[in-house]
């Protein structure tokens, strides 16, 4: 999975619109892993979901990926 999600942050920080694409992994759950991306603007972020990038890696970690994918949109408050 490590090695996808790899792939996949290279391949989305090339994207026009991406302003910020960090992949974290949990230090005390090495299974868990989290993406902070910031998008120019919702356009981006819907492009992004609708690139070749994005399908392969949903196609090559679908029997690898264990429990929910979970999607938290947020605005940002304070730098």
């Amino acid at each position: 999975m490590k090695s996808l999600l790899l792939e996949l942050t290279t391949a989305s920080r090339e994207e026009e619109a991406c302003l910020q694409y960090d992949l974290h992994q949990s230090a005390t759950a090495a299974e868990l892993f989290i993406f902070h991306e910031e998008w120019a603007d919702r356009e981006g972020f819907d492009l992004h979901n609708s690139q070749a990038h994005i399908a392969k890696f949903i196609k090559a970690s679908q029997d690898i990926i264990d429990g929910q994918v979970l999607l938290h949109q947020t605005e940002k408050i304070s730098s």
